[in-house]
């Protein structure tokens, strides 16, 4: 099980006692929302260091593109991973370890923090 896994089942599981039919809709867009920061603090390191090496390996446009390509391939991902068995086993898995829960507010601050540190990188280019 990996780490967004875990992540998967913390917020639904933390959103599931309010919400119960959106907790899982909740829980996919921060999964996705998470990976998509990521991939973007990636691209954006990857850019300002082929910057500072006076490297010409992709136009803004076509890397913009790129992202959103693989942006909504992660979400799409994410929404087929999610919604059948494997979410399920997730659940499964999870209930007999009786894991603490992890601070939801630690959790929405991951996103956030990944888009401040890709802003603060597309600044360097």
């Amino acid at each position: 099980m990996t780490v967004f896994d875990q992540f998967y089942y913390s917020v639904f599981s933390f959103y599931k006692k309010r919400y119960k039919q959106k907790a899982n809709t909740m829980a996919l867009v921060y999964v996705s929302m998470l990976q998509i920061s990521l991939l973007l603090l990636l691209g954006c390191f990857s850019a300002a260091f082929f910057s500072q090496m006076h490297a010409d390996t992709m136009s803004s446009t076509s890397a913009w593109t790129l992202f959103a390509i693989a942006s909504i391939g992660i979400h799409f991902k994410n929404w087929i991973q999610y919604t059948g068995k494997k979410r399920m086993m997730i659940n499964a898995k999870m209930v007999k370890k009786k894991k603490p829960q992890t601070n939801i507010g630690l959790l929405w601050a991951l996103p956030i923090i990944a888009l401040a540190l890709a802003f603060v990188m597309l600044q360097a280019i």
